[in-house]
C-alpha cells in the first residue's frame, strides 16, 4: 500500500511540473476560410477563371475632335442666347420676381428663402426637380 501511495504522490508531482501547449487549428487551404493571408493570388486567379463577364471596349473617355468641340460650343452658345432672350422677355431688366412661371412642361417657382432667393424648377413630364438658391448680397 505504501508503494501505491508513493507512486501516486510521485505521479502527481511529476505531472504538476509538466508543461502543455494550446493547440490551434490553422487551415492551410484559403478556400475554406483560413490559411495564409498572402494566398490572395490563388483566390484571385480562381475568381478570374470563373468570371464570365467580358468588358466592352467602349471609348467613353475618348477625346473629342476639334470639330466636335466646336459644334458643342456653338450649340451651347445658341442655347444660352435663346435662354437669355426668353429671360429678358419674361422678367425684363429688373430680374426675377416672386411667383410661379410655366414654360411648357417646366414649372419655375421663385420664392424668398433664408439664404436668398430660392428658385425651384420642376419638369412635369419626367418628374425631375432642381432647386437653386441665389444668395443675398
Amino acid at each position: 500500500m505504501r508503494k501505491k501511495i508513493l507512486f501516486i504522490v510521485l505521479f502527481v508531482c511529476a505531472t504538476s511540473f509538466s508543461f502543455s501547449q494550446q493547440l490551434v487549428y490553422k487551415s492551410i487551404n484559403p478556400f475554406f476560410g483560413g490559411g495564409d493571408s498572402f494566398a490572395y493570388q490563388q483566390l484571385l486567379a480562381s475568381a478570374n477563371a470563373q468570371n464570365d463577364f467580358v468588358e466592352e471596349n467602349s471609348s467613353l473617355f475618348s477625346q473629342s475632335s476639334e470639330i466636335e468641340n466646336f459644334t458643342d460650343n456653338l450649340n451651347r452658345q445658341l442655347l444660352n442666347s435663346l435662354s437669355q432672350g426668353l429671360f429678358q422677355e419674361q422678367f425684363g431688366s429688373q430680374g426675377l420676381s416672386e411667383g410661379t412661371y410655366v414654360y411648357g412642361s417646366l414649372v419655375v417657382e421663385v420664392n424668398p428663402g433664408v439664404g436668398g432667393l430660392s428658385v425651384s424648377i420642376l419638369n412635369t413630364s419626367t418628374g425631375e426637380q432642381t432647386q437653386i438658391t441665389i444668395p443675398n448680397n
